[in-house]
């Protein structure tokens, strides 16, 4: 166990995994020297399949008809190291864990079991917006059945994990508005499809919480939203059949920038690790640019940058990383899905120069340590 003040797990996939996991290492040591903060990073020591690497382990298996279901086992062993993972680091006290992107079977196995939402502030021209998906039941949890030439997924809803998803949400309203809270919160869900149980568990809510909720099939949401624009403080709190969809329309249309820009925050509502936060970048694994150098660095930086301020006493940490992107946009320096000619490399190297002017954020030995933990 690290004797370090601020402990931060990560948990690293394959894809462009490694290359992610590099970068935020080296930013955050960027931070913790800028800051004086004693941070250590807690790795977990099993590297986690992305799809693609999944199917390519088991494409030796089609040929006898095995593959599906080696797909099927690997994911499982992916998903209980993982929550086992997360558990660990919950029990030994830490609060934050960085990911990068991994199988999402995998991840939604995990997420139904520990009760996630996924948490990003939006503002559309001064009205101010919360969204909350829930990724704790629905179409992406559950598990598959399969026959020859079938498959049939089982999923489920409940009113418990409506009604934690819908405290979580206005707990986080207020933590945003707290002289307000929230004017409303709007729920799309394809609620027809429930035989009116998600209707009736809303105004149970409703009524118990003293809060304006209301119930949408999603493109109803879609057709408000450009018809008239979100209200201020509304809360939008989704099922992942419809948000996984519209979460980089959103990200567009209310200024929070392209999803390749973009970090993220899962919470975990269970009460083994209630609390837990784990970043994200927004964008996947990107396997065809694995080992290439090529991916774009600034949804990792931006991810370091929150977990120093927020969990690591490096106040300010988020602006100054914007000052330094600002600065390496300026400069052209940039990697080519943004239309430069720069690798992840050459772009962090800048990013930390222009953090600290001269490369003192490279310089001498990092105040991060990684090392590998359980299970």
């Amino acid at each position: 166990m690290s004797s370090a003040e601020h402990i931060v797990g990560l948990a690293v996939g394959r894809g462009t995994g490694a290359e992610i996991a590099a970068v935020f290492e080296r930013v955050l040591d960027g931070f913790a020297r800028m800051y004086g903060s004693d941070i250590a990073v807690v790795r977990s020591p099993r590297t986690y399949h992305s799809y693609l690497s999944l199917r390519a382990r088991s494409a030796t298996r089609d040929r006898d008809g095995g593959g599906i279901e080696e797909t099927r086992r690997l994911t499982q062993e992916d998903a209980d190291h993982y929550e086992q993972f997360v558990r660990a680091r919950a029990a030994a006290g830490t609060r934050v864990i960085f990911r990068t992107a991994i199988n999402a079977q995998t991840l939604y196995l995990v997420r139904q079991r520990l009760r996630a939402v996924k948490v990003d502030t939006l503002d559309a021209g001064g009205a101010r917006m919360l969204l909350v998906r829930d990724q704790a039941q629905g179409f992406y949890t559950g598990d598959n059945e399969h026959r020859p030439g079938h498959v049939r997924r089982v999923t489920e809803f409940s009113r418990e994990i409506t009604g934690k998803v819908l405290e979580y949400a206005v707990r986080r309203a207020w933590r945003e508005w707290p002289h307000e809270g929230p004017d409303r919160i709007v729920m799309a869900y394809k609620f027809h499809l429930l035989d009116g149980a998600l209707d009736d568990w809303a105004a149970e809510f409703a009524d118990r919480h003293g809060v304006d909720v209301r119930v949408f099939q999603p493109d109803t949401v879609n057709r408000n939203l450009i018809a008239h624009g979100p209200a201020d403080r509304t809360v939008l709190v989704a099922g992942n059949e419809w948000a996984d969809i519209m979460h980089v329309v959103l990200l567009d249309r209310f200024g929070a920038g392209r999803q390749e820009d973009h970090c993220t925050r899962n919470v975990h509502l269970h009460p083994d690790v209630h609390g837990l936060v784990e970043y994200q970048t927004v964008h996947g694994s990107a396997d065809d640019l694995e080992g290439r150098d090529l991916v774009n660095p600034v949804a990792t930086v931006r991810a370091a940058a929150a977990i120093a301020e927020r969990h690591a006493e490096c106040p300010g940490a988020g602006a100054a990383a914007e000052r330094a992107l600002a600065g390496v946009r300026r400069d052209g320096i940039l990697t080519p899905d943004l239309g430069g000619q720069h690798r992840t490399t050459d772009v962090v190297d800048a990013f930390l120069d222009a953090l600290e002017p001269g490369g003192r954020a490279r310089a001498g030995q990092p105040v991060t340590t990684s090392r590998p933990a359980g299970p």
